[in-house]
């Protein structure tokens, strides 16, 4: 275990109240590409950007076009929590973690065993109905060639925050609350470039941000501790002692 490992089990043995903020390199090791680095899905060439298909209005005005981009690049059935989740729910099941912020919408923290899990960006596990707000599990979206419809006709959407999509103000205000609150503030796996969810760093007021990210991001000089390394074997060895 190196020095910065050794020091950040050090402030999670010394504290009760963590909270974790992550992002898309938190489920990198379980196989789901990030969308930035040099292999993610932004280094892709399609017909349109992935920010135009992810779109709201791409989503109305492009339909079947948007589920045969979302189908095949944004859900990951296959996809199993990595040691970074094992870890966050282990951590969580100590009574030391206290809520997990997470930008990701593929639902691994909750297949992990976490309770208290913060979705800013929604879940791609729940698809409503537009006309009569009935809930579907992914399966439907799987399964269906061109665009899924509801048993009433209307037509079925990710439960996700697309681009041009607000986050939801009450999800927001309770992530920003335990980020304010807490003791010990763990950011892992984003580059913290997306806003306003990045923005949400700045409510913190502890002594202890830890930034676990294997490249720069604009709030290292904020930062308490800096670690490099794969996130799954940091938590791991952190919180656990030894790899989930």
């Amino acid at each position: 275990m190196n020095a910065d490992i050794t020091k950040l089990k050090q402030i999670i043995n010394s504290s009760d109240n963590i909270v974790f903020f992550g992002g898309a390199g938190v489920s990198t090791e379980s196989g789901i590409p990030d969308f930035r680095s040099a292999d993610g899905l932004y280094s892709k060439s399609y017909a349109y950007p992935p920010e135009t298909i992810l779109s709201y209005s791409f989503f109305k005005s492009h339909t079947e076009e948007f589920y045969r981009f979302y189908r095949e690049k944004m859900l990951y059935p296959g996809a199993k929590p990595n040691n970074a989740h094992k870890a966050l729910a282990a951590l969580e099941k100590q009574g030391k973690l206290k809520a997990v912020i997470t930008q990701n919408v593929d639902g691994l923290h909750e297949e992990a065993g976490s309770k208290n899990i913060i979705e800013l960006h929604g879940s791609a596990l729940r698809n409503l109905c537009m006309k009569c707000k009935d809930c579907y599990p992914v399966e439907i979206i799987l399964k269906s060639k061109k665009v899924p419809l509801c048993k009433c006709g209307g037509v079925i959407k990710p439960d996700v925050v697309l681009y041009e999509e607000g986050l939801d103000p009450a999800v927001m205000s309770k992530a920003t609350k335990a980020i304010y609150e807490a003791e010990v503030l763990i950011v892992g796996g984003t580059s913290l470039n997306v806003y306003p969810a990045a923005g949400m760093i700045n409510y913190y007021r502890g002594g202890n941000l830890i930034l676990i990210n294997k490249s720069e991001t604009s709030y290292d000089k904020c930062a308490d501790l800096i670690i490099r390394e794969s996130i799954g074997q940091t938590l791991s060895e952190a919180i656990k002692g030894e790899e989930t």
